[in-house]
């Protein structure tokens, strides 16, 4: 039987327009647009598809269509519906690609340079934009350094006369504006050079700085002027060697290239000043239902998109079909004429064959890591006899102090990588005293429990289950599991006697060893450690919230002195115990009279 779709695509007409394909739920999984409608869309509906393509098509139970008057027209239709609608099945950039600024907070007495996405209107001076951010570190490194300003971690005035200098003073980089000694006034004056040197004014400083030297010189404050010298040849130095650094505040020319790797797939932006290349952008991406014309013109589009600054020329690595239709978009959005080009011979060709082999070196590291993933995956799929790669892993811990805060850490990896979203905490509510097995029943009853209600936060089911313990602990999770009407596979991850993992097991006892593969004795060593951690973190904060309740409200006790009577003494029953002399050797004896008091009138509010 001819699918109906395909009728509906042959009554379409031979004209420019935008098409969107749709689920049963009427989201759009695919926008593209078409210079002859018809044959474009008809073409899903016929012949062989390569394998992303035949899943798109096998969701696909409409599409609509929106006719355009041009082809420009379909084309700037087709950059604002992928915006809007993020569809599943398009190329998807992130949505970071604002270039950065350098920011300096002027309205701060010790303004430092920092770099950030996009302007705000905040008080603050901007310099910018830049072509990427590692070209932006280098400006504020260059100016830094040429002009004494500070780039440690220090914070002014708050550090100052704090500690003595650190190294970038002994090497001449920065004249110790941390030491009170230092005046403001040396510190304001390299921040306003640092202004006329980020304004483009370069050389008219310099000019004032050698009048200021040859007065300093004739005056006879020799010391004075060899430091305005030093500061000249700095300056010098970075209009020359740092000149397409720090004057330029964009690329004139950007080299894309692309390439299609075995999992993923990556493009590559290659920033040039006067045929000098500054920085690289790149991005890995899921290879695209397109083929490498169309996915060049759909990252140019959205990568380019909604940009505040443009380069003057684009270098493509191969044609591409609405190449005229672009460039007109292109420059309708910079108010600037924008030239693509499509090198075939010479330096130019040679600059897109760099860009190709950097995104090249990019998709086939990504490859790498997939194939080991997948190899992992596929290893614990035929070792534990399961239906599938389990791509989604639930791993669960319990921790507790004692008899006091018991609680249950869920920690999830998706694709062998930690998805953090999806961690979940539990605070065992039917326990007093600590039992292992008990808290793991209530927990994962909780959890299943929520599933099967419809719980967002529980929404997903795992391909496989992870009980940090032996033999009765996944017995234990197995039977809550089918209790619940559910089929998940289990195995408990078991410790050597130096608390390292050594084994999975079953819940009838049988070990699967996984010393002959370090990938996967590694990733399950991970997950295992991942989940204890993220068990001790929730339990210890607990812990430490418990602890400040008792202590709050006690005259002299904040949060420092708590932390250091908590660290002295270890618990509060401890502390309890102690003499008010004793509790004077931590913090002031007010402060211990205080906290003895408080104890005493808790003790009698008991009885």
């Amino acid at each position: 039987m001819p699918n109906p779709l395909y009728k509906k695509a042959m009554d379409l007409p031979q004209k420019p327009a935008v098409y969107q394909m749709l689920d049963k739920n009427g989201e759009t999984l695919y926008v593209g647009k078409a210079k002859s409608l018809r044959n474009r869309v008809s073409s899903y509906f016929t012949g062989r598809l390569d394998d992303k393509t035949a899943r798109l098509i096998s969701k696909v139970v409409d599409f609509s269509v929106i006719l355009c008057a041009s082809e420009l027209e379909s084309l700037v239709l087709e950059c604002s519906l992928v915006k809007e609608k993020n569809p599943r099945y398009n190329i998807r950039l992130k949505d970071d690609k604002g270039l950065p600024y350098i920011r300096l907070d002027v309205k701060n007495p010790y303004p430092r340079m920092t770099i950030i996405g996009r302007m705000m209107n905040d008080g603050a001076k901007y310099f910018g934009p830049y072509g990427g951010r590692v070209v932006t570190r280098e400006v504020i490194r260059a100016v830094s350094h040429a002009l004494g300003l500070p780039t440690c971690s220090r914070k002014f005035p708050r550090d100052i006369g704090k500690e003595r200098p650190c190294l970038n003073h002994h090497m001449g980089q920065c004249p110790a504006y941390c030491q009170t000694k230092t005046p403001k006034s040396d510190y304001d004056r390299a921040v306003a050079q640092a202004i006329m040197v980020l304004d483009g004014k370069g050389k008219e400083l310099t000019n004032t700085l050698k009048a200021e030297m040859e007065q300093a010189a004739e005056d006879m404050h020799f010391e004075r002027a060899a430091s305005l010298r030093d500061r000249i040849r700095a300056l010098e130095n970075l209009e020359t060697d740092q000149q397409n650094v720090v004057s330029l505040s964009l690329a004139d020319t950007d080299v894309l290239g692309f390439y299609r790797g075995a999992a993923k797939s990556a493009f590559a932006v290659l920033h040039y000043v006067n045929g000098k290349l500054l920085d690289k952008d790149y991005e890995l991406i899921d290879n695209p239902l397109e083929d490498t014309a169309e996915a060049i013109s759909s990252i140019v589009k959205q990568y380019y998109l909604g940009r505040e600054r443009y380069p003057k020329t684009i270098y493509l690595p191969c044609k591409i079909e609405d190449l005229e239709p672009l460039e007109t978009v292109l420059s309708q959005w910079a108010g600037a004429k924008i030239s693509l080009q499509v090198p075939q011979r010479g330096d130019k060709r040679q600059m897109v064959e760099t860009a190709i082999e950097n995104a090249k070196a990019e998709a086939e590291r990504a490859s790498s890591k997939e194939a080991r993933v997948r190899g992992i995956l596929q290893w614990l799929q035929k070792a534990l006899e399961l239906e599938s790669p389990p791509m989604r892993i639930e791993a669960y811990d319990i921790s507790n102090l004692g008899a006091s805060d018991i609680v249950a850490a869920m920690t999830v990896f998706q694709n062998a990588r930690p998805l953090k979203r999806d961690y979940r905490k539990f605070r065992i509510k039917t326990l007093q005293t600590p039992d292992d097995y008990h808290s793991m029943e209530e927990v994962l009853t909780r959890r299943f429990k929520r599933y099967l209600e419809g719980d967002d936060s529980f929404k997903e089911l795992p391909d496989l289950v992870l009980i940090d313990g032996g033999q009765t602990h996944a017995k234990v999770a197995v039977k809550v599991i089918e209790n619940l009407g559910l089929s998940i596979p289990v195995f408990g991850m078991v410790k050597d006697a130096k608390h390292k993992t050594r084994a999975l097991i079953t819940p009838d006892g049988r070990e699967i060893s996984m010393g002959a593969v370090p990938q996967v004795f590694a990733f399950i060593a991970t997950i295992q450690e991942e989940t204890h951690r993220f068990a001790i973190t929730y339990q210890r904060s607990l812990r430490t919230k418990s602890y400040g309740s008792s202590l709050d409200g006690i005259p002299g006790v904040g949060e420092t002195r708590r932390n250091a009577l908590l660290k002295a003494f270890k618990t509060i029953k401890n502390m309890e115990a102690q003499t008010e002399e004793e509790l004077a050797k931590v913090v002031p004896k007010s402060t211990a009279k205080a906290i003895k008091a408080h104890f005493a009138k808790e003790k009698e509010e008991k009885t």
